[in-house]
């Protein structure tokens, strides 16, 4: 008897009790990954959008962003940026397919030939636009060597200005998009390929019925992540572009805002107006790649 009641009165432990509700304590373990996007990632975020309604000359309202939208020179921005990122993006996507593709099966230099295009990564901003400075410079290599062969009379601007910028995010994106892009190829079976073939499907048809929309989800993945990291460029539009004119970036804009006016809400706003723009384009991209596929992914990556 004394054991039956000593058995029940005994509490039985909170991972059972919060098991009995439903809860897993192996969720706790997300708790510092959530403290740490909170802190880093959240706060900064509501505490800009906050500081954004609050204007220079006082109050709350949308001040720093009617005097954006209202000054011809800062909209320029929205453009100029654009005009930089999608490109960029467009290019790295498009070329990393055939290139990712050729490099699927097993050859000889394969390692050597992927080693060779993810050198980039490991370059960083200022070594890369070093080099463009080096290479593509009024004095450098390659004028010199256009010159020497009498193609052009005079040296041709490939840098300091849109072009340099331009070539920088190409260099600098496009191992991360081949990076994806072979990733994702890799998942899809190359025997849909090899039915389509014995089926009578030749390369194109092969290529748009099968591979495209199996890869979809990547190519999606693959542009926004390299739109997004071209366009918040930076470093580029300073030391290969023309800051002043056809390379005054949003970013550029911002930090202008921020560490020469020391006007924090217009700052602040030029960043949530960034935002906005990258959640358009996301969209419309997202968009497209439900229309060509509606399963969960076509690939591995």
């Amino acid at each position: 008897m004394s054991n039956n009641v000593s058995s029940a009165n005994v509490r039985p432990s909170l991972k059972h009790r919060l098991a009995e509700r439903g809860i897993d304590t192996s969720l706790l373990l997300i708790v510092p990954g959530l403290v740490f996007v909170i802190v880093l990632f959240v706060y900064p975020f509501l505490y800009g959008i906050g500081l954004s309604f609050q204007p220079v000359g006082g109050g709350i309202g949308l001040g720093s962003y009617t005097a954006f939208f209202s000054d011809p020179y800062q909209v320029g921005t929205i453009w100029k940026t654009l005009r930089l990122a999608l490109p960029a993006a467009l290019f790295n996507v498009i070329f990393s397919i055939p290139i990712g593709y050729a490099l699927r099966g097993k050859f000889r230099g394969k390692r050597f030939m992927q080693t060779m295009l993810v050198i980039p990564i490991s370059l960083g901003t200022v070594l890369v636009a070093q080099g463009l400075l080096l290479f593509l410079g009024r004095g450098g290599w390659l004028n010199r060597f256009l010159l020497l062969i009498h193609v052009t009379k005079s040296p041709i601007a490939l840098v300091n200005n849109y072009w340099g910028v331009l070539f920088s995010l190409i260099i600098t994106g496009f191992p991360f998009a081949f990076l994806l892009i072979s990733s994702y190829l890799s998942g899809i079976d190359p025997s849909l390929e090899s039915a389509a073939a014995i089926m009578g499907a030749n390369g194109r048809q092969r290529f748009t019925r099968i591979l495209l929309p199996l890869l979809a989800p990547g190519l999606a993945t693959t542009f926004i992540l390299t739109f997004v990291l071209a366009f918040s460029v930076f470093p580029s539009a300073t030391l290969v572009g023309n800051p002043a004119g056809e390379t005054r970036v949003m970013a550029l804009a911002a930090y202008q805002a921020f560490a020469e006016k020391f006007d924090y809400s217009s700052a602040s706003a030029i960043a949530i107006i960034m935002g906005l723009i990258e959640l358009v384009v996301i969209g419309l991209v997202m968009l497209w790649r439900s229309t060509l596929y509606r399963g969960s992914t076509g690939g591995k990556g």
